[in-house]
């Protein structure tokens, strides 16, 4: 008799976003006649970067010739993308990063959700709250949890994020092994500055503990004091792994590009204590389980790091960002407290309602469709999620539709 991994009976019911989707088709079949815009999930609206499509076009006819064509490709990346990304994410910043240590990909939720496949089952993990809910549900899968009770899993050390702690969680009061942290934050779209990053990497270094660090909306970072990289932190290298994706910099949702870095002096431990390097690890799971980005992608990739990649691809931001002051605005306005869309695509909201209340009422007499915050965790309760990914006009109409909708 066939035995389902009963891990995966923990989770809740479905999807976060699944949930939203569903819920939105049964609106629009209901009210066919009604506009929707999406405020909610995190896919861009925009093009790709003229730069990239060029890239992209001149990639796809070199594999229309016998020359030019390739088959399968290193499963770690092409060395013109990794060294283009070296060079320009990290060493342009004084971040110490190698080409070699770079592995492409097809997405950071991928890396983020796989790479806890390297370490141990009773690997005592801490997980902000809120949090994007791919970091949790992968470690219900792996059996690192216990049963879901009371909106928390147990087992699990939550960072809770709140309005009193700016939304840059305190250090764990007991013993962790992994830390996940997401700078610029999914979903509060709050930052960590170098002091309060500093702290993170110390305590890892001291308590023998390793950061997952997500990086994915760094490039909408606009000030400069701020870290893009958690190797610009002294010490970094030996316990942080960084995730970084196109996805949202340069539009790649549907493309799939994205890359993790793993330093050779990152280190974990076995059974007997004694250290053992991740790189050679990530690089036997990467080989096995995956294989590779396709050319013509990886050299769109390349081209964000051309001077007019690296301009087209700061006026998408720009866009964004200038979207996420129209949201902020018009919610301040309308006398609500928020958090992010600085320095991220994000606006949290503190919406004093029950989430899911606050969403089905958006959808229901604005038609816009935001996130509910509780889906991210039981901080997320009572606030919901906006997302700068849409255009101006349909940015600028959704405010008047809700101003409309809380009169």
């Amino acid at each position: 008799m066939l035995k389902v991994n009963e891990h995966y009976l923990k989770l809740q019911a479905s999807y976060l976003f699944s949930d939203i989707a569903k819920r939105v088709a049964a609106f629009q079949a209901k009210n066919p006649e009604r506009e929707v815009i999406k405020l909610g999930i995190g896919d861009v609206t925009n093009p790709l970067p003229a730069a990239c499509i060029q890239a992209f076009h001149t990639a796809v006819d070199e594999m229309a010739t016998t020359s030019g064509f390739r088959g399968y490709g290193p499963e770690q990346g092409y060395d013109f993308l990794r060294s283009a990304i070296a060079v320009n994410d990290f060493q342009a910043r004084g971040a110490e990063v190698h080409a070699d240590e770079i592995f492409v990909s097809d997405g950071a939720k991928c890396d983020t959700g796989n790479i806890q496949e390297l370490f141990a089952a009773d690997a005592r993990i801490a997980i902000p709250d809120p949090v994007y809910p791919v970091y949790l549900d992968t470690n219900v899968m792996a059996g690192r949890t216990g049963s879901f009770k009371d909106g928390r899993f147990e087992g699990i050390v939550y960072l809770e994020s709140t309005q009193a702690n700016n939304y840059v969680p305190d250090l764990p009061t007991e013993p962790v092994d992994l830390i996940y942290l997401c700078f610029p934050n999914n979903p509060t779209g709050s930052t960590i500055t170098k002091e309060q990053l500093k702290v993170w990497v110390d305590f890892a270094r001291d308590s023998k503990a390793l950061i997952l660090f997500d990086a994915a909306y760094e490039a909408f970072i606009r000030d400069p004091k701020l870290p893009h990289s958690i190797y610009e932190i002294e010490g970094a290298r030996e316990v942080a792994i960084e995730f970084r994706s196109y996805s949202k910099s340069a539009g790649f949702t549907g493309t799939r590009c994205a890359y993790t870095v793993v330093p050779k002096e990152c280190m974990a431990y076995d059974a007997g204590g004694n250290k053992q390097p991740l790189h050679p690890l990530w690089n036997r799971r990467h080989c096995t389980k995956f294989n590779g980005v396709s050319y013509p992608v990886q050299r769109a990739a390349e081209a964000v790091y051309s001077p007019e990649g690296k301009a087209q691809c700061t006026a998408l931001i720009d866009g964004y960002l200038g979207n996420a002051k129209i949201i902020g605005k018009a919610m301040a306005e309308l006398g609500y407290s928020y958090v992010g869309g600085d320095n991220a695509p994000y606006i949290w909201i503190q919406g004093n309602r029950d989430s899911w209340e606050f969403f089905d009422m958006l959808l229901d007499k604005a038609g816009v469709v935001c996130t509910p915050g509780a889906g991210f965790g039981k901080c997320g309760q009572g606030y919901i999620r906006l997302s700068a990914f849409n255009s101006e006009a349909n940015v600028v109409k959704a405010m008047e539709l809700i101003r409309q909708a809380l009169a």
